[in-house]
């Protein structure tokens, strides 16, 4: 892991998504020289990346509450987001 991995592994997600946003502002002003625009996409790579990562970790562990035959809680299952209205 590089230092800059690394240093965006300690972001709150939050701080990442507001970094990751403004590399794409900066991006799409057109007014960054190429060599500070290949850094920029590498380093919003690497935001998205862990932004990604956070999200799925948060998914993964939502679950919803199983009811059994008798209307009590039964269990849980992998929350589905196809399954919500």
């Amino acid at each position: 892991m590089t230092e800059e991995q690394s240093q965006i592994s300690e972001l709150s997600f939050e701080q990442a998504l507001r970094e990751l946003e403004s590399v794409v502002r900066r991006l799409e002003s057109g007014e960054v020289p190429l060599d500070e625009s290949i850094d920029l996409y590498e380093r919003g790579e690497h935001l998205r990346k862990a932004c990604q990562s956070r999200l799925d970790a948060a998914q993964a562990r939502i679950e919803k509450i199983v009811a059994g035959p008798d209307g009590k809680p039964a269990g849980t299952e992998p929350f589905d987001p196809g399954s919500v209205a």
